[in-house]
């Protein structure tokens, strides 16, 4: 299942992390929501393949620990989403389609 690309409708905002948007909900570990907002990553689905991190021109990803999650224990955090580029590399190499991004929001 890939990342609802309609969660700014969907979902509401329910903490912040590292300056970014966390899209609820949340129930640690198990359940991380989707962190960001231009630049979205699902945290429940995405798997530490760490694609996004290495092709991303600008940095905008950062890896974050995430004990327990049944996907993987580190997650691709948009921590830098403000650089993002618009340039879909992230969203193309994405294997698990965990990356949404829109330029619309912000």
């Amino acid at each position: 299942m890939a990342i609802d690309p309609n969660f700014d409708e969907n979902r509401e905002v329910v903490d912040t992390h590292e300056g970014h948007d966390v899209w609820g909900p949340v129930d640690e570990p198990e359940q991380l929501g989707i962190h960001g907002t231009h630049v979205a990553v699902d945290f429940d689905i995405c798997i530490e393949d760490g694609a996004c991190v290495e092709d991303c021109p600008v940095d905008v990803f950062e890896w974050v620990d995430t004990p327990g999650h049944p996907e993987s224990e580190r997650k691709a955090d948009p921590a830098n989403e403000i650089q993002c580029i618009d340039c879909m590399l992230c969203v193309d190499v994405c294997p698990v389609d965990a990356i949404d991004v829109d330029s619309t929001r912000a």
